[in-house]
C-alpha cells in the first residue's frame, strides 16, 4: 500500500483512525469518499447481487482494522469477518465506530468454544467465554459467531460429543436472547490431526440437529470439504444448517502444511459447491479468507483485489441460483458427479 501523504486511501485511514475527525488535513469524510478512485467492477459488486460476501481478519493479519476497512472498500466488500485475538487490540467502541464510519459490517466473529478441555480450560471456562464472544457479537451487531468444539482431549468420543452438546444447550438460549447464531466448525482430519473431534460435516449436523436449536448452526469450510463428494450428498440439509462458508483454494490432497490459495488459484471445484448450497437454499454468508505463504508473497493488497475479482464472477455466474431451486435428486446427482468447474 503506498504511502503518500495525498493518496486519498491513506487520508481515509487517517480520518479512521482518528474517529472522523475532519481537522486531520482539513479534510472532510464526503470529500474524502468524493475523492476516493473509482474501483471498477468489484465496488458495484455490493449493490448489484444477493450474495453476501466477506473478507477474513485472518487473510490481513497485520494489518491494522482502519487499513482493513480502507481496502474491503476500495475492493467491493461491505462485510468483514472479525478474529476475536485481533479484535483485543483496542476497544470494541473504537472498532464499533470504525466500522459505522466505515459504513462495513461485520459477518461473523471467531471464535469461541473448546469445550472438551482440550486447550487447558475447564468446561466451564470455555463455556463463560463463549458467554462472553456472544455478548461482542452482539455489541458487533453481527448475527454469527464461530464455534470450534474442541479435541478428543483424553475422553471418550461418547463423553466429548456430550460435552458439546452440554455447552451448545446451555449457550443457545444465551445466543438467542443476543440475536448471535452458533455456527459449529468441524475440522478435517489431514488439515488439522487431532485439532477438533468433529471431523465430517455429518458428525456436526448430527450434534446441531441433537442440540434442536434454530440459534445453532453449520460453518463449513470448502478448502477442506470441497473435494468430499459424500459430504454434499444430502444439499438440502446442509444448506438447512449452514449459517457461514468459508472459501479458500488448494491444489492436491488436504494435509497439514498445506496452505489456503486465494480461491480460483487451484482445483477445488468451489464455485459447483456454492451453487450446490444456493440452489439448495442457503442464504448466509461467504467467507473468503486465504491465507499462506502465496498470500504473504502476492501481497495483501494484490489477495483482495484477486478476491474482489472472484466475488464478482461469481456473483455473475451464481447471483439467481439462490432465487432457482434444484430438485434434491438434481442436487445430489451433482454431487455424486464431483463436477470441477469454477469462475
Amino acid at each position: 500500500m503506498s504511502t503518500r501523504g495525498g493518496d486519498p486511501i491513506i487520508r481515509f485511514v487517517r480520518w479512521l483512525q482518528t474517529g472522523g475527525s475532519a481537522s486531520v488535513e482539513n479534510i472532510a469524510y464526503s470529500s474524502i469518499i468524493r475523492d476516493m478512485p473509482c474501483f471498477g467492477d468489484a465496488a458495484a459488486m455490493r449493490s448489484t447481487t444477493s450474495l453476501r460476501f466477506a473478507v477474513s481478519q485472518l487473510t490481513t493479519l497485520r494489518w491494522e482494522l482502519p487499513e482493513e476497512l480502507c481496502h474491503c472498500i476500495e475492493h467491493g466488500f461491505d462485510a468483514i469477518s472479525l478474529w476475536r485475538p485481533k479484535l483485543s487490540d483496542l476497544s470494541l467502541t473504537e472498532a464499533r465506530s470504525l466500522l459505522k464510519q466505515a459504513g462495513v459490517r461485520v459477518a461473523c466473529l471467531q471464535w469461541a468454544g473448546g469445550f472438551t478441555g482440550s486447550d487447558g480450560r475447564s468446561f466451564q471456562e470455555s463455556v463463560d467465554d463463549c458467554c462472553e464472544a456472544i455478548d461482542t457479537a452482539e455489541q458487533l451487531e453481527t448475527d454469527t459467531l464461530v464455534v470450534y468444539a474442541g479435541c478428543r482431549g483424553g475422553h471418550t468420543l461418547s463423553h466429548a460429543r456430550r460435552l458439546v452438546l452440554h455447552a451448545l444447550w446451555e449457550l443457545a438460549p444465551v445466543a438467542a436472547a443476543a440475536g448471535v447464531s452458533l455456527a459449529v466448525k468441524p475440522v478435517r482430519s489431514p488439515a488439522a490431526p487431532g485439532c477438533g473431534f468433529l471431523t465430517t460435516l455429518a458428525e456436526a449436523l448430527e450434534v446441531i440437529e441433537a442440540v434442536d436449536h434454530p440459534q445453532v448452526g453449520l460453518a463449513i469450510d470448502l478448502w477442506a470439504y470441497a473435494d468430499d463428494s459424500a459430504a454434499f450428498h444430502d444439499c438440502d440439509r446442509l444448506a438447512r444448517h449452514t449459517r457461514l462458508v468459508s472459501i479458500a483454494d488448494r491444489v492436491g490432497e488436504l494435509h497439514a502444511d498445506q496452505e489456503r490459495l486465494p480461491p480460483g488459484q487451484g482445483s477445488l471445484p468451489l464455485a459447483d459447491r456454492l451453487e450446490m448450497l444456493l440452489r439448495a437454499g442457503f442464504c448466509g454468508v461467504f467467507e473468503l479468507d486465504p491465507v499462506g505463504e502465496t498470500v504473504a508473497r502476492e501481497g495483501y493488497e494484490a489477495t483482495l483485489a484477486a478476491d474482489g475479482r472472484y466475488a464478482s464472477a461469481l456473483a455473475s455466474r451464481l447471483g439467481d441460483a439462490s432465487t432457482q431451486r434444484w430438485p434434491a435428486r438434481a442436487i445430489t446427482q451433482l454431487a455424486e458427479a464431483g463436477a470441477t468447474g469454477r469462475p
